[in-house]
């Protein structure tokens, strides 16, 4: 389903649809991903071929990139996400990707796909089932579990003991959000710092879980969950423009993120509705202009069980 937004100042309205955010966070996530966490999980990973679970997988960038990254060759790959749109679009999607790559492509219906050369072979199941639901009729446990900016959506630390079931080795845990979001230039420095407040804020109130500094407390959660860190480090989002325009997508990334302030907000007391909105229209128009940089502080954590 799609919402549009008509910032006053932009030529055509925001067309809002979840994968089409996530497709355009991919160049921003390539960025972000800690490398040396990279680098210490590639050292550490079993012999191929391996078992792979991704929760909270949304529409499958994740396996495009281990594949373009030559991080994985050899692989089962089991996708998960609660979301059936997400679902339906990465089984497209990675097949689309697939051919376009010069890749092969065998299907065995709508939750199946291989794709192979002469080097990589991953086959790929897709299950649409919320994880709490997945994890207890999950039979056999991966070589590597990765749950890639999705452990801050849920409430820790509880949820880490059921996660880590899946996994009988390791765990990349990515973009796990620690506190910070940054928009320049400034707006109104007071509504700025009102608005960042209050939007952290809903990141603990929300009904399925998650908190605001959710990557710096994962270093206790992770050690009373009996695991062990490998390795860890930032994961920031960074996003500017340059000439008045963004790379890649990335201008529609930062429209979503402002409609996520609108969603968390839109209805709050504390903050005047005019105001916001007014601010708003002025992030947007921000974002048309490549005028508006993005910064997030996040952490990436490769752990063993």
């Amino acid at each position: 389903m799609e919402m549009v937004f008509q910032p006053c100042m932009t030529e055509h309205p925001i067309r809002y649809s979840f994968p089409h955010y996530l497709l355009a966070k991919q160049s921003v996530d390539d960025r972000a991903l800690n490398k040396d966490v990279l680098r210490a999980l590639q050292a550490s990973l079993p012999k191929e071929p391996i078992r792979i679970i991704e929760v909270g997988a949304g529409i499958g960038t994740m396996v495009k990139r281990l594949l373009n990254w030559n991080v994985v060759r050899q692989a089962e790959y089991v996708l998960v996400d609660e979301m059936q749109e997400n679902v339906e679009y990465a089984s497209a999607w990675l097949e689309a990707w697939a051919r376009e790559s010069g890749l092969s492509v065998e299907r065995s219906g709508q939750e199946q796909l291989r794709v192979f050369d002469s080097v990589r072979d991953v086959s790929i199941r897709f299950e649409c089932a919320d994880i709490f639901d997945f994890i207890p009729k999950n039979e056999q446990p991966a070589d590597f579990l990765i749950a890639h900016a999705f452990l801050d959506l849920l409430p820790m630390p509880d949820s880490l003991t059921q996660l880590l079931t899946l996994t009988n080795s390791l765990a990349w845990l990515t973009l796990n959000f620690d506190g910070v979001t940054t928009l320049e230039p400034a707006v109104d420095t007071a509504l700025d710092e009102q608005i960042e407040i209050l939007y952290h804020r809903t990141m603990g109130e929300r009904p399925t879980g998650g908190e605001s500094q959710s990557g710096r407390h994962l270093f206790t959660h992770l050690k009373n969950a009996g695991s062990t860190i490998i390795a860890a480090g930032s994961s920031d989002w960074v996003v500017y423009g340059n000439h008045g325009a963004y790379p890649q997508d990335e201008g529609y990334f930062l429209h979503f993120i402002l409609h996520f302030f609108e969603e968390s907000l839109g209805g709050r007391a504390e903050i005047n509705k005019a105001v916001f909105h007014d601010w708003l229209e002025k992030r947007h128009n921000q974002i048309e202009h490549g005028e508006l940089t993005y910064i997030t502080h996040q952490m990436d954590f490769l752990v063993r069980k």
